[in-house]
């Protein structure tokens, strides 16, 4: 699943490609993806595209009449295409800018388009009411991260994909960052020390923008806009590494399942 370095990538490169230019047209192949395409999306045609924006992993175009949100669900890319070529098999829906364009191709129609009418606050819609603060903001502190996880009994792996604290740390950065602060993924949320916060925040931190210069990790599906390949899995400590030397201390990498999803740790790098 695309997450948010994935997601940072695609609006880069909306960004450095689109903004600024006006959207000519709109074509919906596919009006069903999660969700129903609602028809209000045609309101931006015409328009200038202003700002590109991310808030967690949707991307947010923002025009005059309103914004363009788009989630890129299990298997979704947005990639850039001469507006005229020839539709390939899962893609859904083109946004066209002159004589190029973007597509979303999602193979497995889990992504979502919805439409904000413009004077729509971001935060009030409900798929982004409920959701954490951003990682490189200026309130995802090590104190924001203790608050949080006082009283919570689940493991602490799973307490940073649930995205109440913090958003956008999926599987991958979540066993890579616990690798890096020292802690091990079933540990209880509520057993983090503020010290522990401290050292998880930083690095965090340090993952997420590793992946973002590294293109993202792309398993499976994702590429960037350009169609270009992420590498940030090329260079992980131990996700995906099972059974493999740990590149620190040798120690022989191990995978448990939590909730149904892979989680890999080193037991010697991560005592806690």
């Amino acid at each position: 699943m695309p997450e948010l370095p994935e997601v940072e990538i695609t609006r880069l490169g909306v960004e450095s490609r689109f903004v600024e230019k006006c959207l000519t047209n709109i074509e919906i192949r596919q009006p069903m993806l999660r969700w129903p395409i609602p028809e209000a999306v045609k309101q931006v045609e015409g328009l200038r595209l202003e700002s590109a924006q991310r808030r967690s992993k949707y991307l947010l175009l923002n025009f005059s009449a309103g914004t363009v949100m788009i989630h890129l669900g299990m298997s979704g890319a947005l990639r850039i295409v001469p507006a005229t070529s020839a539709w390939q098999k899962h893609e859904h829906i083109q946004w066209s800018f002159g004589d190029l364009a973007m597509r979303l191709h999602d193979p497995r129609r889990f992504g979502s388009v919805d439409f904000l009418v413009a004077g729509t606050e971001h935060a009030r819609h409900p798929r982004l009411s409920h959701l954490g603060v951003e990682p490189f903001s200026e309130a995802f502190t090590a104190e924001h991260l203790f608050k949080c996880s006082r009283g919570r009994k689940v493991s602490v792996k799973a307490f940073l994909l649930q995205g109440h604290a913090v958003v956008g740390v999926g599987n991958i950065y979540a066993s890579e960052s616990l690798f890096r602060a020292g802690i091990r993924p079933g540990r209880s949320a509520s057993r983090l020390s503020r010290a522990d916060c401290a050292k998880l925040a930083e690095v965090i931190k340090a993952v997420l923008r590793e992946a973002v210069e590294a293109g993202g990790s792309s398993l499976r599906d994702f590429s960037g806009i350009d169609g270009e390949l992420g590498h940030f899995q090329n260079q992980t400590f131990v996700y995906d590494r099972q059974g493999l030397d740990c590149r620190v201390c040798k120690t022989s990498v191990r995978r448990i399942v939590q909730n149904q999803r892979s989680s890999f740790y080193c037991p010697e790098c991560q005592k806690k």
